[in-house]
């Protein structure tokens, strides 16, 4: 194959359509740094500036060092074009180091790569896929998500199913069509991908990833991928993907010592390498490194219109002594442990995104307390759009553990929140962190026999969608699995055969509906005016109660909880204003698995003081259940004998009469 060299300068075109064909900056190297398709041939850039000789071995040279030579460049980026290479043609780099080490690595920019255990990077071009969700683009950028409904569905794609003709995973349009008809049918707003960013080792679920550009090959092509975020659009459902900035594997074809050089961690192991997970650490003091990374990110939302990104493991970025004891870290230039310089790429990274991408949403796992993650830069804050609420998490997950008979003395498990629940933008996560590594599924974790199980389960997952926040569920959930998710298998479908199991999930499809057409559900999940409690210390019966409002407080729905499996009748509870209060949902309900007690459709305010208020209702709680209440005005009060129909059977899930 022929050769031609070109500069780093000379490769911006004038702005098209087309992403590829707009000018390259900092933020977007994938425009110019990879294997790019030219007339004749594909032109190769890469970044390694310590390199003494750099050669592209491929499919077409027979896999030879030094046919095939790339020129350099005082930007420390070898670039050329190669005559004849075609799209599928699989390739590396030959890096020959200072020392006189030949190194092959796959392209750090790399659009497709082989799937494990192979390594190469493959030239692909992501130019001429056809889109079809203009529309919803545009309504994702006139969405205040703060205020609206999102409830998330995180999946593992390896696991949700698997087929039944041999293969290992169905590919990405297989999986397009089945989940969007399962999370629309389920009602949830949002799918959020567990990494698909290329990775060598399917136990490490994405999290130590290798092409920061290229969607696993383990379910198709590029253009796969494609098809399936667009297809996602179609049907109304955004699209959020984890994204793991903060550390990469040591495998010899990827990053770690890319030039023979430290070039994209740090060299010195306090500072470049992660004790938890035997990784490397990116040096977010090279501006080079920090534009890849932000490259990357922008690079899902711009070639594949990902709606939203989940930033992994943010607090290992946020701490220099993060997991790491006396010594064995580095202060920062004013003696603490802060790392200034992740701070500051964070920063950047939100501010871009959210300038660049109208509607897209950045969220960050981040479990302490640090200020401000979810506050604008301007403020001081690091800009995420939302925070995952880890201290939420643990606190119910550990009240919902305990024997009832002692939950009354644990109260502040669950009040506890009210103190911070509005410093940030949370999301309540039930995520796949909570049902592996012996912590079981969260139907075991449960405390009681089979009957006091579910009935728990559907509390926890009620208490998640009435809490001010918003709600991601991992996949499983909504089965009551009764084991911990397992990488190399499904989701254990066949339980949607039992009652008690499909009990579950039509209450979630239910949960759903209500969360996303009631704005007193939404409107206010951020900001304190959507919340008030009713009763929160009721040691006696442990019984909790809270209100959910819009911000402008013309809607509101009650929130009655009762957490043993004794029921409590006449349970008077004070309420806001005079009234009748519809009962919109009952976790008992027999269509969910429950004994089917409520309070015939609601009950009317009477002018009986209860908790601190001058009206009050009357009303029988079932055993481990959660009944919700919609203040209807006195205006709209329906005559005593107009039946009102018992609410959590919408029609739209009720089974057909035979």
């Amino acid at each position: 194959m022929q050769t031609e060299t070109t500069s780093l300068q000379s490769t911006g075109t004038s702005r098209g359509v087309n992403s590829f064909d707009q000018p390259a900056d900092a933020s977007s190297l994938y425009r110019y740094c990879g294997a790019h398709l030219v007339p004749g041939g594909v032109r190769f850039a890469v970044w390694a500036p310590n390199a003494r000789e750099v050669s592209v071995i491929s499919d077409g040279n027979g896999w030879t060092s030094g046919r095939d030579w790339l020129s350099s460049s005082d930007t420390g980026v070898w670039s050329g074009t190669i005559r004849g290479v075609i799209p599928g043609t699989r390739y590396k780099y030959a890096v020959r180091t200072q020392s006189g080490h030949l190194l092959e690595k796959a392209d750090p920019v790399a659009f497709y790569s082989e799937k494990r255990p192979n390594t190469a990077s493959i030239v692909w071009s992501l130019r001429d896929f056809q889109w079809h969700d203009a529309a919803w683009l545009k309504r994702r950028a006139e969405t205040d998500w703060l205020r609206a409904p999102v409830s998330i569905y995180e999946v593992h794609l390896g696991s949700w199913k698997r087929p039944r003709d041999g293969r290992t995973f169905f590919n990405y349009r297989e999986l397009a069509h089945a989940l969007a008809d399962y999370v629309v049918e389920m009602g949830y707003t949002h799918l959020q991908l567990m990494p698909i960013t290329e990775h060598p080792f399917d136990g490490s679920w994405g999290y130590q990833a290798t092409g920061y550009f290229a969607p696993t090959s383990r379910f198709g092509s590029p253009h796969d991928f494609q098809y399936f975020v667009d297809h996602m659009h179609q049907r109304g459902v955004g699209v959020l993907i984890d994204w793991v900035p903060g550390h990469f594997p040591t495998d010899v074809h990827g990053l770690a010592m890319f030039d023979g050089t430290c070039l994209y961690e740090h060299a010195d192991p306090r500072l470049g390498f992660h004790p938890d997970w035997n990784t490397l650490i990116f040096n977010y003091g090279r501006r080079e490194v920090t534009e890849f990374l932000t490259s990357s990110a922008r690079f899902w939302c711009d070639v594949y219109h990902i709606d939203g990104i989940r930033v992994d493991a943010v607090a290992s970025m946020l701490y220099l002594d993060y997991s790491r004891d006396s010594g064995q870290w580095i202060p920062n230039q004013y003696g603490g442990r802060e790392n200034l310089e992740a701070i500051d790429f964070l920063r950047g990274f939100n501010t871009l995104m959210h300038a660049e991408f109208p509607g897209v949403m950045t969220i960050a796992e981040e479990s302490t307390a640090w200020p401000g993650v979810s506050r604008p830069c301007y403020t001081g804050g690091l800009g995420f759009t939302m925070k995952w609420d880890m201290g939420w998490m643990n606190d119910t997950l550990r009240f919902m553990r305990r024997d009832p008979i002692f939950r009354g003395y644990h109260l502040n498990d669950l009040t506890f929140r009210s103190i911070y629940a509005f410093s940030e933008n949370f999301v309540l996560p039930l995520s796949h962190d909570e049902v592996v590594h012996g912590k079981h599924s969260l139907l075991s974790q449960m405390s009681g026999d089979t009957w006091q199980k579910f009935a728990n389960l559907r509390l926890l997952l009620v208490g998640q969608y009435m809490a001010p926040g918003k709600k991601l569920q991992f996949m499983s959930t909504e089965v009551g699995q009764w084991t911990e998710w397992n990488h190399d298998a499904e989701v254990d479908w066949a339980l949607r055969t039992f009652e008690t199991h499909e009990g579950i999930r039509r209450m979630m499809c239910d949960l759903n509906r209500l969360y996303s057409s009631e704005p007193a559900l939404h409107d206010g999940d951020v900001v304190p005016q959507g919340f008030e409690w009713i009763v929160g210390d009721d040691q006696t019966n442990v019984v909790i109660a809270f209100l959910r409002q819009t911000q402008d407080a013309s809607e509101i729905i009650i929130v009655v909880s009762n957490l043993t499996p004794a029921p409590r009748e006449q349970y008077r509870l004070g309420v806001p204003r005079p009234g009748f209060y519809k009962e919109i949902f009952n976790s008992d309900a027999a269509w969910y698995g429950g004994a089917g007690i409520g309070n015939q459709g609601g009950v009317y305010s009477k002018a009986e003081s209860a908790h601190g208020r001058a009206q009050s209702i009357a009303i029988t709680v079932p055993p481990l259940a959660t009944l919700c209440f919609k203040a209807i005005t006195t205006a709209a009060i329906l005559p005593l004998n107009v039946a009102v129909a018992v609410a959590a059977e919408p029609a739209s899930t009720k089974p057909e009469k035979a």
